[in-house]
């Protein structure tokens, strides 16, 4: 078979890939991280690119999705265009993604989960004929340590003689409990470090800490590689189980992030890979399970069953996760099938589990988590919300990146604030919220989400926005911002379809919010704080969230945003075995719901799709 090459511009990056193959597969072996909402299925219209020279004929999906203007101006979609000669792509300006990485703190006692024994070895002679292993157990034994406990593994053994031998007698082990874990040739006691990751579906957060005092010595952040697979957990499992090596390929971009992260993180606090001794992760359920390379196909089919709940310490090794070789990953535990150990670090973080007062959890998102209780009792449920949130499915949507709208205002005139400043792509899920929420208020749609028309609306303060009332392929649409103000050529604007899209988002979270409260048996004036953890729920305008019914109206002046609450969990499990401890003991303590047969749901959901 042939093979071409294919040039992504600007940068010059070079693939060489066979004929036939498309051009979101010569991005992957590229290594280029972009985004495929869909999961390149062809569906979506966000993976639009630019061809300079060497483009085919176009598909007939790119007929249908894209104007006839674009095809002349070689704009194409990188999931279908196929590849039958040398090409050069040009990619859309790299997305700046907005990354929440901010995280709180509350008070918590260090205790590591390794430590370090520092000792010196007399050298062996003909009166001392001692193995090497027997020397450094004797006298890690009489430093206080367990010297009768296993043997080293066969990979630390084959190391030790020369290890030893070249560092002069001088070794550091490395003890996890009462096992030597590793070794360092010389005295490095001085320094332990160790990395929290939080790692999302959209993205991955790590944070650098100092394993001894606790500090923070820098924040990394990407965008995580599977969304080139599927924006969401669905599409994912869908390929793991569907494609080729699916599972591996999905394993290996995000273990691949995670070297990447680690090694940004510690060149950027003038430290080194060998000097990071643990790794504690947290992930929803079906990430954690990508994240270890285990099938997560069984999550998405009733009865809904991880293959593992509870927590797990890895050797770094194991996952070739590139730090010192004794390193160890700590994974903390998940809660059921859909609620995972993103929510168990929250939990941690927020201290529902020691709370005298109800307290509400929400981690709004493609798979919303949601926590209701106090130290007597917690209940949590996952809501299917759906893409919207993330911008995905909405037909201007896009992720919280540079040049999406963020916030809309209704005042004299239609306003907006750009990420990033600059002309708009797109919107994302909070300027798709204020959008729709405004034109709630204004009576520019009804109860029922629809977009009224002109002659129906009876509010005369919403007539001076009549102008931006429009048709989209025979729809009802409200343009924001037209083809001349925008970054691409293209309008921006919400649909009718769109707004039935956070219709059904906000319904699933909002249904999931009302089951919690029945089965716990409270009103939602019995509940005295709403925190709301990731990234969605801290850019979002709290009003927008209750007038569209989101979250219950009546607690709109107890909102609190605690931004990467998760990966503040993921902190106090790495800095503090109890704390680690903690996170199993909530994860068994928590009740899950499954909503779906909770018996009234459908009706609940129904009646929460309404504003």
């Amino acid at each position: 078979m042939k093979s071409f090459e294919v040039v992504f511009q600007p940068g010059g990056l070079e693939t060489e890939i066979p004929e036939g193959s498309t051009i979101m597969e010569a991005m992957h072996r590229a290594g280029i991280d972009a985004d495929f909402p869909c999961g390149g299925r062809g569906k979506c219209g966000k993976c639009r690119v630019k061809i300079l020279a060497g483009g085919g004929e176009p598909a007939a999906v790119e007929r249908e999705i894209l104007a006839e203007k674009e095809l002349e101006n070689g704009i194409r979609l990188a999931c279908a265009a196929k590849i039958h000669g040398h090409m050069t792509v040009q990619l859309p300006e790299r997305l700046r993604h907005n990354i929440l990485i901010a995280s709180g703190e509350r008070a918590y006692q260090i205790e590591p989960h390794l430590r370090k024994v520092y000792v010196e070895l007399e050298k062996p002679s003909l009166d001392d004929l001692r193995s090497d292993w027997r020397r450094f157990r004797d006298t890690l034994a009489g430093h206080g340590s367990d010297g009768t406990g296993p043997a080293l593994p066969l990979a630390l053994l084959r190391r030790l003689p020369s290890t030893m031998r070249k560092a002069g007698y001088r070794l550091t082990a490395v003890m996890h409990g009462d096992k030597i874990a590793g070794f360092d040739g010389g005295d490095s006691t001085a320094t332990m470090l160790g990395m929290a990751f939080d790692i999302g579906t959209t993205t991955i957060v790590g944070y650098l800490l100092d394993l001894y005092s606790g500090r923070e010595l820098g924040v990394v952040s990407t965008l995580n590689p599977q969304t080139g697979f599927g924006a969401d957990v669905i599409s994912r499992i869908t390929f793991a189980g569907r494609e080729k090596d699916g599972l591996y390929r999905l394993h290996n971009a995000v273990i691949g992030a995670i070297n990447n992260l680690v090694e940004e993180a510690v060149e950027k606090a003038g430290a080194s890979r060998e000097q990071v001794y643990g790794i504690s992760v947290v992930a929803n359920t079906c990430m954690h399970h990508l994240f270890l390379g285990i099938s997560p196909e069984n999550v998405a089919v009733a009865p809904y069953v991880p293959a593992i709940s509870e927590p797990l310490v890895v050797d770094a090794g194991e996952l070739a996760i590139d730090i010192n070789r004794a390193g160890k990953i700590f994974i903390l535990p998940n809660i059921a099938g859909f609620v995972g150990a993103d929510t168990v670090a929250v939990l941690l973080a927020t201290e529902m589990d020691r709370s005298e007062d109800v307290k509400l959890v929400i981690d709004i998102g493609t798979n919303g988590e949601i926590a209701l209780g106090t130290k007597d009792r917690i209940v949590a449920c996952s809501a299917a919300a759906g893409p919207a949130f993330e911008g995905a499915q909405i037909s201007s949507g896009m992720r919280g990146a540079a040049g999406a709208i963020d916030h809309v205002y209704f005042g004299d005139k239609l306003e907006y604030s750009v990420i990033g400043g600059g002309s708009p792509l797109g919107i994302c899920g909070s300027g798709l919220l204020d959008t729709v929420a405004g034109l709630l208020e204004l009576g520019i749609i009804n109860k029922r989400g629809k977009i009224l028309p002109l002659e129906q609306i009876a509010n005369t303060s919403a007539l001076r926005f009549k102008d931006h009332l429009t048709e989209y392929e025979g729809e009802s649409a409200f343009l924001l911002a037209g083809a001349s103000e925008t970054g691409h050529g293209r309008p921006v604007m919400i649909t009718q379809s769109d707004i039935r899209g956070l219709q059904l988002a906000k319904g699933a979270m909002a249904a999931g919010v009302r089951v919690l409260m029945e089965v716990y048996g409270i009103q939602a004036g019995d509940i005295k704080e709403v925190l709301l953890a990731g990234a969605f729920g801290n850019y979002l305008n709290p009003h927008s969230a209750c007038m569209i019914g989101l979250i219950p109206p009546e607690l709109e002046g107890k909102i609190k945003m605690v931004g990467n609450a998760a990966g503040t969990g993921a902190k106090l499990a790495l800095l503090s075995s109890s704390e680690y401890s903690r996170a199993a003991d909530i994860a068994g303590f928590v009740e899950f719901v499954e909503l779906g047969s909770y018996p009234k749901f459908n009706s609940i959901f129904a009646e929460c799709t309404y504003f």
